[in-house]
């Protein structure tokens, strides 16, 4: 018998499946308003040498503002004064002649003053630090998600999903009292590492919950608590533009998690997996009384969950090393470990950019996580028109062409390139949605949780390497998007060499992939009849017939 039959009888999208998206949902919001955070609280405001030292000196205190930048800081290009540079002395005669080309400067002396109308305080404003940092918070992420995944097969999906609200939720309120810039770092790094627990634990726990029929809808619901968090998070910023209250907030939700875990099951396909059939059983009558499915509910026993298709030894540890133990095991996790790499990075480099338009990083944010709305809606629609992996082909391959497109794009054309833009980022979008289903279908259940935290920490490096790949504009000023271009055709071409999994059944064994069995649809499954199973499912009776 196979899991699918059994969760068929008792309902895969009830009442029961609708409490776990729920539930997850309110933990899930605070991912990427702490993902994109880094684009308010680490943000640069228009700033200029700090002349408060030279407010005693004679007739400079009796100047206006706007007199006192004139004679002390050098106009650039765009007429806006200098924001490293001052004159080293007082230059009087610029009152009444704006020529200053000839005279010389010398870097600010006593600091710099920024200006608070945007933002009350920053990163760059408190400790001179830019988005760079970035890369501390995501390197924690990415070491998170190996951690997670593997102790997630190991100890089971709910512990660790409270373990991961609990840390990310000390760590993200620790860090917003950061006294120094080490003390913020680590702190974020921790951050990082806790959060990303609740992501992957919880996409799995949902996919391991609802039937074939409706993976591709939680898959999606999922994936629109990342749409809501992401056009939140600029309105959240704009009413609280201290950084440390902005952090506080957003982190706030994983409390109301925390209360609600309690009521979140265990995953009845791991606990069979591992042996815990008085467990899977008691979870299994929960979901059948709560999807209003009570006849089946006394036919479900801890015997008849014995019988279900699980050939591999119950009690046995598996690890990351059972990725690349067996040869197409060692293939799946390196192409979904490439898509995923190009996934993150072409998703998080075009939404870190959100100032290199010259539009308001507000009203730009907001409209980067509304495009994900409609992206995500077509993703529901295509995942089963043309399968998960002609859609996440297809979704790189236009985030790639977007990207192209902006190259060549003038600068002036600010307006045009933001809506290139936001194109990308949709097609970026439904990459992501599509990725996270598809590649929980690929993996096998005994390594399902080791597969998608390998998987997440490939997409966390891309995260990581993304704010780095942005700074080389300084280079030249194109590479940026040429690299985010190239990064995202590489992973299309890649994708395109994954299985489809449209309509098949979960595997749940390493020989389920090593026999080539990933492939089997529900209808076409083996189903291992014995008298010991009371329960026959429809699936079951219209096969033997």
């Amino acid at each position: 018998m196979k899991f699918e039959h059994l969760l068929s009888d008792i309902n895969g999208f009830g009442r029961f499946q609708m409490m776990i998206i729920i539930i997850s949902f309110i933990a899930r919001f605070t991912l990427p308003c702490h993902f994109m955070l880094g684009n308010f609280i680490a943000a640069v405001p228009s700033h200029h040498c700090d002349l408060s030292a030279l407010d005693d000196e004679g007739v400079f205190g009796n100047l206006t503002q706007e007199q006192r930048l004139t004679v002390s800081i050098p106009v650039q290009e765009d007429g806006t004064p200098s924001s490293c540079k001052m004159f080293p002395e007082s230059q009087f005669h610029l009152l009444s002649n704006s020529n200053d080309s000839d005279l010389a400067t010398v870097p600010c002396q006593n600091g710099w003053l920024y200006d608070n109308s945007t933002f009350k305080s920053t990163l760059a404003t408190e400790k001179g630090l830019n988005k760079a940092t970035a890369t501390i918070f995501f390197m924690g992420v990415m070491f998170g998600a190996m951690t997670f995944g593997s102790l997630s097969d190991r100890f089971g999906r709910k512990t660790m999903l409270l373990v991961s609200y609990i840390s990310g939720m000390l760590f993200g309120i620790a860090s917003a009292f950061s006294t120094s810039f080490i003390m913020f770092a680590v702190l974020r790094f921790f951050t990082g590492f806790g959060i990303t627990g609740i992501v992957i634990v919880s996409s799995v726990l949902s996919v391991e919950w609802v039937d074939i029929e409706h993976r591709k809808l939680v898959g999606v619901i999922d994936s629109l608590s990342w749409t809501f968090g992401n056009s939140m998070i600029p309105a959240i910023a704009y009413c609280v533009n201290d950084w440390r209250q902005l952090t506080i907030v957003v982190t706030s939700p994983l409390a109301l998690a925390i209360l609600t875990w309690r009521w979140i099951p265990e995953s009845a396909r791991w606990l069979i997996a591992n042996g815990k059939f008085e467990k899977a059983n008691f979870y299994l009558q929960q979901c059948a009384q709560m999807n209003q499915k009570e006849e089946f509910a006394s036919k479900i026993t801890p015997e008849t969950l014995s019988s279900i298709i699980v050939t591999e030894r119950k009690d046995r540890t598996y690890s990351y090393l059972d990725l690349v133990r067996t040869p197409k095991m060692r293939r799946l996790a390196l192409l979904t470990g490439i898509v995923w790499y190009g996934v993150a990075s072409t998703y998080y480099g075009i939404s870190f950019n959100i100032t290199g338009f010259g539009l308001n990083i507000y009203l730009t944010q907001f409209v980067y996580g509304a495009i994900e709305l409609p992206a995500k809606l077509a993703v529901y629609y295509l995942l089963d028109k043309v399968g998960r992996r002609n859609t996440e082909v297809g979704s790189l391959l236009g985030a790639g062409i977007c990207l192209t497109i902006n190259i060549f794009l003038p600068r002036d054309m600010s307006v045009l390139r933001t809506v290139v833009a936001v194109l990308g980022k949709g097609c970026s979008a439904a990459s992501f949605t599509t990725i996270v289903l598809y590649s929980s279908e690929l993996f096998p259940t005994v390594v399902r949780q080791n597969g998608m935290g390998y998987n997440s920490s490939m997409g966390r490096l891309g995260v990581s390497l993304a704010p780095l790949i942005l700074l080389l504009d300084e280079v030249w000023r194109d590479l940026p998007q040429v690299l985010l271009c190239s990064i995202a055709l590489l992973a299309s071409l890649v994708a395109r060499m994954l299985p489809e999994t449209r309509g098949r059944c979960l595997p749940e064994t390493i020989q389920d992939i090593e026999d080539g069995q990933t492939g089997k649809s529900l209808a076409g499954s083996q189903v291992v009849e014995t008298t010991e199973i009371p329960l026959k499912s429809k699936a079951n009776n219209e096969m033997e017939n």
